[in-house]
């Protein structure tokens, strides 16, 4: 029954046109060849059908990558760019933490030599606070000195003179006092008779030839010398033994 309504149309043209009728051979033929190539077609369709979701899937996909890879790009870029934001941050808070601990050990520098330079005018203000009042007694020991020296030697311990022994032994005493007084407070008296001279101690007054001593050899003691704690108060006013001409 299919077939027969199959051929119908193809009967009705032979018909039309005046054409003979085919055989029932030459119809289940022509039969086949049409269903073979309708089924053709329908896979071709189905073929075609399938193919076109592939192929527009392709392109999504290759317009997703494209469109991945520049923000890929761009998140790798951002990131190295981020890194060496940080490093170049991280160096500069390096540079100011060394100028930092330099600073802080130049300051405790300066406090530490501050502090020696405070303890050195303490203990010098404490050792030549009497300086200027223990110069000033020099002369009076100086005088001290000249009226013990006036007294002739024979008369000091002699009898027939007892106002003039007791005078003098009166300031031999005040001379002692004295000069313990200036040993206390770190004031020593100097006498460099037959020592080398020395221009830091020594204030030569004058050269004199003397063949038995050794050129720049103090050879007499004009004035005697003060040192107050290794510091020179008063020069000893000295004579020097000349250099041979």
């Amino acid at each position: 029954g299919r077939r027969v309504e199959s051929m119908l149309p193809l009967r009705r043209v032979l018909l039309a046109r005046r054409l003979p009728l085919p055989s029932q051979s030459a119809e289940a033929l022509m039969l086949a060849r049409h269903r073979g190539a309708a089924g053709g077609w329908a896979r071709t369709l189905c073929a075609k059908a399938e193919a076109k979701p592939e192929a527009a899937a392709e392109p999504a996909a290759d317009a997703a990558e494209a469109e991945a890879a520049p923000g890929t790009s761009e998140g790798t870029d951002g990131d190295a760019a981020r890194v060496a934001e940080l490093e170049a941050q991280l160096s500069e808070l390096d540079e100011q933490l060394k100028a930092k601990h330099d600073q802080v050990l130049r300051a405790l520098a300066e406090a530490d030599n501050a502090r020696r330079r405070a303890a050195i005018d303490v203990e010098n203000a404490s050792k030549f606070s009497v300086g200027g009042f223990a110069k000033d007694l020099l002369d009076v020991a100086d005088n001290l000195g000249r009226a013990a020296d006036a007294v002739p030697a024979e008369l000091r311990d002699s009898e027939e003179a007892p106002v003039l022994k007791n005078l003098y032994e009166g300031v031999v005493l005040v001379d002692t006092v004295l000069h313990k007084v200036f040993s206390k407070h770190g004031l020593t008296k100097i006498e460099p008779l037959g020592e080398k001279f020395d221009p830091n101690f020594h204030n030569a007054m004058f050269e004199a030839p003397d063949p038995t001593k050794e050129p720049g050899t103090v050879m007499h003691v004009a004035s005697p010398g003060y040192v107050m704690h290794d510091r020179c108060l008063r020069a000893a006013g000295v004579g020097v033994v000349q250099k041979p001409a």
